[in-house]
């Protein structure tokens, strides 16, 4: 696509004063580097979600779905579903397999049936079964899983960010659209053009379709007509609802306060991506939300050096909060 036509397409789908829906993926935090998880942080942080106006998703990447055992996922749901009380929440549905692996349809319909009795809605993480298919192939799963839940959000990562990831073609994209249990997509390819690709077939043919950004390296792109589902915004719940609140109002002061969380964003995940649960757990301790900065044992960390930077970002955040 040249420049000409991509700032073309990205004028063409700017979306002023839209209401935007941001879901903020849960970490997972840890009470000591033994692994002892800190069920208070993690409530904490569930119920500062929800007074933002946002929605939390757990067992995601930032909940550490890939590291922890089923019970343990099974715990968080249950936790989860008490805390909700009724209001919406998403959780990914994991499978884990092995590159070369056949696609496990039992395992994919357990676990949005296990999510759907706790009245979450199903994010189905990519797995290689499902990603190594034909496009026709990953089609029909997506629609042979739907028929154990009533709705999911589907998700394409970049194979940066996930080994078993994969972006999809347009042409499956677009049966995703014509899904009836598909209520949306995450979109994660560091590209700003496949999402805009994206959100103009969105609006051609199912308006009410959810595209959820999940790159926190360009989360300004909900002023095109995505929404959101991202790690970073649960740094700070309440500072996301800010900005998102100025774009819905016609602020200008959208954008500074976007570049400050774009700022953040591109402080903690920079090389390498996956320590951003530290960086996370930083700030989250360094706000109070939890008592302790350790990640998962198998999870990269930060240096300590970081906490100074991001005590400076903090400082600008709280101005906000003085308003």
């Amino acid at each position: 696509m040249s420049t000409n036509t991509a700032l073309c397409l990205a004028e063409d789908l700017l979306a002023p004063c839209r209401k935007i829906t941001g879901v903020s993926s849960v970490l997972l935090p840890f009470a000591d580097r033994e692994g002892t998880v800190d069920w208070q942080g993690f409530e904490n942080q569930i119920q500062h979600i929800y007074e933002a106006g946002l929605f939390p998703a757990v067992n995601m990447d930032t909940g550490f779905v890939d590291l922890i055992s089923a019970d343990l996922r099974d715990e968080v749901l249950q936790r989860t579903e008490s805390l909700a009380s009724g209001r919406y929440f998403v959780a990914g549905a994991f499978v884990d397999d092995q590159p070369g692996a056949h696609f496990n349809l039992d395992a994919y319909q357990r676990a949005v049936t296990d999510i759907g009795h706790f009245g979450g809605v199903p994010v189905l993480l990519q797995s290689f079964g499902l990603t190594e298919q034909t496009d026709d192939e990953i089609i029909d799963s997506y629609r042979r899983i739907s028929w154990a839940c009533d709705n999911f959000i589907a998700c394409e990562i970049g194979s940066t960010f996930s080994p078993s990831g994969k972006i999809y073609s347009l042409d499956v994209y677009r049966e995703l659209l014509m899904l009836h249990a598909c209520t949306g997509a995450q979109h994660c390819s560091l590209e700003r053009y496949d999402q805009w690709e994206r959100l103009v077939l969105r609006n051609e043919l199912r308006p009410d379709f959810k595209v959820f950004n999940g790159n926190d390296l360009t989360i300004d792109m909900v002023r095109y007509g995505s929404d959101y589902l991202l790690g970073l915004s649960t740094f700070a719940p309440d500072i996301f609802a800010l900005r998102d609140q100025y774009w819905h109002q016609g602020s200008d002061r959208f954008y500074q306060l976007n570049d400050l969380l774009q700022n953040l964003g591109a402080f903690g995940f920079r090389d390498p991506t996956s320590a951003y649960k530290h960086t996370a757990a930083m700030i989250l301790k360094m706000q109070g939300v939890i008592e302790c900065d350790a990640t998962h044992p198998d999870s990269p960390t930060r240096p300590d050096s970081d906490r100074e930077v991001l005590d400076g970002i903090l400082v600008s955040m709280n101005r906000y909060r003085a308003q």
